[in-house]
């Protein structure tokens, strides 16, 4: 097997998500997803090369094209065509905003007629907002903090997002409030290309649960300050 065809591992980073990787001063990626990638490139023994995405849907498209040859995705249904998931590493709750002016009070009352919710285009919460949702009315924009802005602007009467970017906003300016709870638990898990067949699925998977078990995983999360996210059991 070669999980690395060009000889050096090509590790997809979605900066979509900053619980997983953002920028540090300097513009370079950091955070758990990029230190996972590097001890994986270490175990196999060669070099690593970053291929930096702004969204989870582009992340997606390059390992699923073997543009990439790992990635750190939200375990979804609907990405599961071309692509090989481990188990999760980290889990990550998912939360709406409302303006404090809302009606809405309770995650239960968000999917109801009448109501527009604010999704990232193609993210975690789009895919499972267009599978779940009855009623409402699921508004895609690009990226986070599109999706802010059109909570703010009365666009939308819903935003859909990680609870800490919402919990973050909701403390940057007045106006708005986050529903109590949660709406879904997103599952991060680690993905390459389907081609790359079963036991690239199982070495990598077998990586994952060394990661959790070691603490790794968890150190991580406390070396880059991240809070709203949990190690995957």
């Amino acid at each position: 097997m070669n999980f690395a065809p060009t000889g050096t591992l090509r590790a997809a980073i979605n900066l979509g998500n900053p619980i997983l990787a953002t920028r540090d001063e300097h513009g370079a990626p950091v955070g758990v997803s990029v230190d996972l990638a590097e001890a994986f490139a270490a175990r196999l023994g060669i070099g690593l090369e970053l291929v930096v995405f702004e969204k989870a849907a582009a992340s997606v498209d390059a390992v699923r094209a073997e543009q990439a040859d790992i990635g750190f995705f939200a375990i979804d249904p609907a990405r599961s065509e071309g692509l090989r998931f481990t188990a999760p590493y980290v889990l990550i709750e998912g939360s709406y905003l409302v303006p404090d002016a809302s009606a809405l009070q309770d995650n239960a009352d968000v999917d109801r007629t009448g109501t527009r919710i604010a999704v990232g285009a193609g993210s975690a919460y789009d895919l499972f907002l267009t599978r779940e949702a009855r009623a409402a009315e699921i508004v895609r924009v690009q990226g986070a903090p599109a999706v802010m802005s059109a909570l703010r602007t009365g666009d939308v009467e819903v935003a859909a997002g990680i609870k800490q970017l919402l919990e973050a906003e909701a403390r940057r300016a007045p106006g708005v409030r986050l529903l109590p709870g949660r709406f879904m638990v997103i599952q991060q898990a680690m993905g390459t290309p389907a081609s790359r067949g079963a036991e690239a699925q199982k070495l990598l998977g077998d990586f994952v649960e060394e990661m959790k078990r070691s603490g790794f995983v968890s150190d991580a999360l406390k070396r880059h300050r991240i809070e709203g996210a949990g190690v995957a059991p």
